[in-house]
């Protein structure tokens, strides 16, 4: 038998070896399967690596089978593995696709799984093939840790017919239900001081989370940017990603971490660390907020804040001068407003910053974060950015006070445990 068949089989629910699913991400897998079986949009689930998008899709996968699709019409390939290297092409993809069906003598819909499948040159000529087939019926879902693979090529040639969902690592709500702790400021501090990738919720001591986190970083910028960009000093490029990361919700500009890196040294120019920047960003390390002007209601240009996919990269590996919790405690809210699908910016008003201006359709939340409310002085420094805007959107404080403060002026205090409940 075909060698790549048994390959194949050893990976797939039909075969001798059921793949593992991992702790149930329902808030993405409920989501995805609503868009299943009627249409033929690719769904297709974008993020960092190690973020969980291998387990998301067998997640689906064993979706369709419990809801009545036979397993052997599901095909599952992980472009990751070693395993499957021999599909460098377009081509070997689709030839491997046939042998399946071949070897199955397959009828009906096929749904095929394809993950990290910008390893594959020219992928998104076969993928949107398999999506129009109206002979071969296919339902489609890849993933990729790059977010310019849905750009040029796929775009022009799918037209709209896709569907793109962003997986972030394991928010507290996941935390707290794969580790059966409650939901409190006690467990919430011990989330903000780890992580949300999911590998490290097996990873018993600090040495071995702390190494796992440098492979991740180290795989991401050689596999990613370094090898995809042919990136000659590499050195330069995690100088950049550092920098960024003890940099994490403070405002910033290309030219102020030029000049840092220049006056530490480092011979470089604003256009190679914008680059390298702009690289970062495409493989989900870290998230650009840009300014909003409130009033005008438009964005500013210039300085902008960036924050971390995971605070494990800070908190294993670069716990740089001046990132306390108060940085953590925002950029945890920032990645809380992406999860429930808010476009996020850094408000300003009559020379106020309000920290978050969240959009989502008709709904939009203004967001002010801080440690502690600590004195009425505190009080009045984040309630005041906040009153100082005139529509009746939503405004919001969030802290981690163990008391709950009253509401004033239609400005609610939310402790930060209980934020997601908020954004539903």
């Amino acid at each position: 038998m075909d060698e790549r068949f048994e390959i194949l089989k050893k990976y797939n629910f039909w075969g001798e070896t059921k793949p593992t699913t991992g702790y149930l991400r329902t808030e993405y897998t409920d989501k995805i399967y609503s868009y299943s079986g009627k249409n033929r949009l690719i769904k297709v689930l974008v993020g960092q690596r190690r973020v969980g998008k291998s387990y998301i899709l067998r997640q689906l996968a064993m979706k369709l089978i419990e809801n009545g699709v036979n397993s052997q019409n599901i095909l599952f390939i992980n472009r990751e593995l070693s395993e499957f290297n021999f599909i460098q092409t377009d081509k070997d993809l689709d030839d491997l696709v046939k042998l399946y069906r071949k070897e199955l003598s397959l009828q009906g819909r096929i749904y095929l799984f394809v993950d990290e499948v910008q390893g594959i040159q020219d992928w998104e000529r076969i993928i949107n093939s398999y999506s129009q087939d109206y002979v071969d019926e296919y339902e489609v879902f890849i993933s990729g840790s790059n977010s310019k693979m849905l750009s040029g090529e796929l775009a022009t040639l799918l037209s709209g017919r896709y569907i793109c969902f962003d997986i972030l690592p394991f928010s507290f709500t996941e935390y707290v239900g794969i580790t059966g702790k409650e939901q409190n400021k006690q467990s919430y501090e011990e989330y903000m001081a780890s992580g949300g990738l999911p590998e490290l919720f097996v990873l018993p001591e600090p040495e071995l989370k702390r190494n796992y986190i440098s492979a991740v970083k180290d795989t991401v910028l050689l596999r990613d940017i370094i090898q995809r960009y042919t990136i000659r000093d590499a050195r330069l490029l995690e100088d950049v990603f550092v920098y960024l990361v003890n940099n994490a919700s403070n405002l910033l500009s290309i030219t102020n971490v030029t000049n840092f890196l220049k006056s530490s040294g480092r011979k470089t120019s604003y256009d190679t660390v914008a680059a390298y920047i702009g690289y970062i960003e495409d493989t989900y390390l870290v998230h650009r907020a840009e300014r909003y002007n409130i009033r005008g209601k438009e964005t500013i240009a210039g300085n902008c804040k960036y924050y971390l996919n995971d605070l494990s990269f800070n908190n294993y590996l670069y716990q740089g001068f001046g990132y306390g919790a108060g940085y953590q405690l925002e950029n945890l809210v920032y990645l809380e407003l992406l999860r429930n699908g808010f476009d996020v910016y850094v408000g300003s008003i009559k020379g106020k910053e309000v920290d978050f201006v969240a959009i989502k359709g008709d709904r939009t939340i203004y967001v002010q974060v801080t440690l502690m409310l600590i004195d009425q002085q505190a009080i009045e420094r984040e309630y005041s950015a906040l009153e100082a805007i005139d529509d009746s959107y939503e405004k919001f404080v969030v802290s981690l006070d163990s008391t709950q403060l009253f509401s004033r002026g239609g400005i609610r205090h939310i402790q930060a445990w209980n934020l997601s409940n908020q954004l539903k």
